[in-house]
């Protein structure tokens, strides 16, 4: 055969060629085995499997050796005789449907024999002079290595070919700071730009918008070559030359060579963005400390100018005691042993608006902070599982006392969580005796009507409900639990509801004055909505007089009864 002989090229079934039908992977095949692809009639022979498991995907760049023969034994073609690898993007109507359809069932390295009906060849009309009309025909392929090539924004306006597979499976976010090599040209092979070691934070950019786009998509020391259209990197403007960079002209598609030399994850501590940790070095396993941690580690705070107020090595504290500043308290959490950061701290989550003397400085009022550190070991509080009954107890009342000392300082959002921990110790009593149930669901009680009064404080209406409604289950007849829902639904709006769950606390203990005042209270908002809704619908059609009267009201700030100490 000669060298320019263009099968297997689709050749005159290129409409048929890019359709898109899907079609029946074939299995797991044994070598010997043959199965067919699909309901058109194309066979599968395996000869020799493949390795891995991945199989190339419409779109990637493949390389084959394969020999073709008629069904009688002709050969007409074989890449292996001019000793060239046969290339091709698959799925593109480049070549027969058949080999669209079949080669992307293969793995790499694999050999297998195609058997391919006229109707996914040549058809009726054949390619003469080797192959006749309605020629069934077969291919002995080889499937050698392939290159993925993705478009990954979905829209043809990059698309990347992956030249050096990377490490791991992550992908930068947009918080993180990536570092990486780039060599730009033009279509002509004109060098525009080229740079190695430019570090940049992804969601901020570099050079193009191509860049951002496509780190995101790769992983740790991958390498790739993007084919970049106009709208993601100069568009109709184009780009002037400047010092070293050729200029890029007007609605120019530019050859990215792009290699991701590494990156250091960026991530928000907390929801308002206010710290912020930028991790240097990861850390070792999975495990991370929890509240109540006692954790070592090395420490150094800084100014924004760089002046340094503390250093400590090693420096010891307890998680979740307000012994360090609330930012550095929440970002250890996040931590693992070994990882090195740095931690961005807005004044809310330090210092604050006051001044601070520190060991080695000033900290000046509504400064941000930044501390480099490091978590060098740490010793996790004791979890329920690792505890004896008697120490789940006695642990469970050791929370709920802690949470009635930082309700009482005003500190509802740390004596929630509290409350929260005290009932984990003892929500599962299977294994407890009868007096070990009742002293468990004693402090459940307390320990639940306590967090619904720290929810009542932070607004947080629906959860005090949720809450109450639990102590109710366990105690229907619990006047603080119906008096603080009471609250909750007025807070919310339900009206009804809370005149319910009032008038059930007055016949328990119709003398309470907390109950007394706050019926008051919601019969004068009663009052107030009657009038308001009689005026409104007074103005209404007839057809809205069957309206939800359902009443509802503005929040109120609450005056939940004093927290329970008992227990």
């Amino acid at each position: 055969m000669e060298d320019d002989f263009d099968f297997p090229a689709a050749g005159g079934m290129n409409d048929e060629m890019m359709d898109d039908t899907p079609y029946d992977a074939p299995g797991t095949l044994k070598v010997g085995e043959e199965k067919e692809i699909g309901n058109e009639g194309l066979k599968k022979k395996l000869l020799k499997e493949g390795e891995s498991w991945e199989t190339p995907e419409n779109g990637d760049e493949v390389e084959v050796h394969y020999t073709g023969t008629l069904l009688d034994g002709t050969q007409f073609d074989s890449s292996r005789d001019r000793g060239t690898p046969f290339k091709f993007t698959l799925g593109q109507g480049q070549v027969i449907k058949g080999w669209d359809q079949g080669i992307k069932t293969m793995k790499k390295g694999e050999n297998a024999l195609f058997t391919i009906p006229a109707e996914l060849a040549y058809g009726a009309s054949g390619s003469p002079p080797t192959i006749p009309p309605n020629a069934t025909l077969q291919f002995d392929v080889q499937l050698l290595s392939w290159s993925s090539v993705k478009d990954i924004c979905k829209d043809g306006g990059i698309f990347k070919k992956i030249v050096k597979k990377g490490e791991k499976w992550e992908n930068p976010k947009d918080l993180d700071e990536v570092l990486v090599n780039y060599e730009v040209r033009l279509e002509d092979g004109t060098l525009v730009a080229k740079a190695d070691g430019v570090e940049f934070t992804v969601q901020d950019g570099h050079f193009c918008p191509a860049l951002s786009k496509a780190v995101k998509t790769m992983k740790k020391a991958e390498k790739a070559v993007l084919t970049v259209k106009p709208q993601y990197g100069f568009g109709e403007k184009g780009k002037q030359a400047s010092g070293n960079e050729t200029g890029v002209p007007a609605n120019a598609t530019l050859q990215i060579t792009l290699e991701l030399v590494s990156w250091n994850i960026v991530s928000n501590i907390t929801t308002d963005k206010k710290v912020v940790k930028k991790i240097l070095k990861e850390g070792e396993g999975y495990e991370r400390p929890n509240e109540g941690a006692i954790v070592q580690l090395t420490l150094i705070g800084k100014l924004q100018d760089g002046t340094i107020f503390f250093k400590a090595d090693p420096f010891d504290f307890k998680t979740d005691e307000e012994q360090v500043i609330d930012g550095l308290d929440r970002a250890v959490l996040t931590m693992k042993k070994g990882e090195v950061a740095v931690l961005t701290i807005a004044p809310e989550y330090a210092f604050g608006s006051s001044e601070s003397k520190q060991e080695l400085a000033v900290v000046p009022p509504n400064s941000t902070v930044i501390y480099e550190i490091e978590l060098i070991s740490f010793v996790k509080e004791k979890e329920s599982w690792d505890m004896i009954t008697p120490e789940k107890i006695e642990v469970a009342g050791k929370k709920k006392e802690e949470g009635n000392m930082l309700f009482k300082a005003g500190k509802y959002e740390r004596a929630s969580k509290r409350y929260e921990k005290g009932v984990k110790y003892i929500d599962y009593d299977a294994s407890f005796s009868e007096e070990e149930k009742k002293q468990a669901k004693v402090l459940k009680v307390s320990c639940n009507l306590n967090n619904a009064a720290c929810k009542l404080k932070m607004k947080e209406y629906k959860e005090a409900e949720k809450l109450c409604t639990k102590v109710l289950e366990m105690e229907s007849r619990n006047v603080k639990a119906l008096y603080r829902r009471a609250q909750a639904y007025i807070n919310v709006g339900d009206l009804d509801l809370a005149e319910i769950d009032i008038k059930k606390a007055l016949e328990i203990e119709p003398e309470n004055r907390d109950v007394k005042m706050e019926y008051k209270v919601l019969k004068e908002k009663m009052r107030e909505y009657n009038k308001k809704d009689a005026k409104f619908y007074g103005n209404m059609f007839a057809k809205l007089s069957g309206a939800d009267s359902k009443k509802k009201m503005a929040p109120k700030e609450v005056a939940p009864m004093t927290i329970d100490s008992k227990a």
